[in-house]
């Protein structure tokens, strides 16, 4: 079964257009690297799933509840006075409403969800004292914490060590083994096969999508990367 379905969409800023007649079906359980040459759509392709952004045309269908998002780790202001534990939370307000108190329950799930990326020592450290990786960490523990269908994730990796990196992957790959589906803005290619199960290779529109050990091609990465 799809839990994406994407048809024909178009997306521009301005007169400048992002995203050209991308069609693309991702099934539910994958664990999908989102790969291409910068300013080729990745973001852009995640934010309007997210409804960030509004298409010109096209439909996009999807086939669950809840979707989580984190965001690339430049975008977000690390200076706003708030601690980790708080940064987690906010993962539940999607069920419990923003006015409403969380529960004791729903606390145990924000310190679970800290725990599972390794981060229950600094769980009461101001967000801007934290490292880089660390603070990568956060926004994965707070999309952990909405215990959603579908995982949105624009470049996790970025600006974390090698150990934070491999931890990240175990989580990744745990969410898969639970059902749900993880998408993922990726840049590393050398490390696409051992990360991840399948690949979509985009240049503002679709150039391959599918398994990795059957897309993820010197031929189609060539195309995506027109160097050719």
């Amino acid at each position: 079964m799809n839990v994406i379905e994407i048809k024909n969409l178009t997306v521009a800023y301005g007169e400048n257009i992002a995203l050209e007649d991308l069609n693309l079906n991702i099934e539910v359980g994958s664990l999908m690297a989102l790969v291409g040459p910068n300013g080729a759509g990745k973001s852009t392709l995640i934010k309007t799933i997210l409804k960030f952004l509004k298409q010109i045309t096209g439909t996009i269908k999807i086939n669950a509840k809840t979707l989580a998002y984190v965001p690339q780790r430049n975008s977000v202001d690390w200076d706003f006075p708030t601690t980790l534990f708080d940064v987690v939370e906010m993962g539940c307000y999607g069920r419990v409403g923003f006015f409403k108190r969380v529960s004791k329950e729903e606390k145990q799930k924000v310190l679970k969800a800290i725990e599972q990326v390794g981060m229950l020592d600094f769980k009461d450290r101001q967000i801007s004292e934290l490292s880089g990786g660390q603070q990568q960490r956060a926004f994965i523990a707070r999309a952990l914490v909405q215990e959603a269908d579908i995982y949105l994730m624009d470049e996790p990796f970025q600006g974390v060590d090698s150990t934070t990196e491999k931890s990240i992957v175990e989580i990744l790959k745990k969410l898969k083994s639970e059902g749900k589906t993880i998408i993922v803005v990726h840049h590393d290619l050398q490390t696409v096969p051992t990360y991840f199960e399948s690949v979509t290779l985009i240049n503002k529109t679709v150039i391959a999508s599918g398994k990795v050990s059957e897309v993820f091609t010197q031929d189609n990465i060539n195309i995506a990367y027109r160097k050719i």
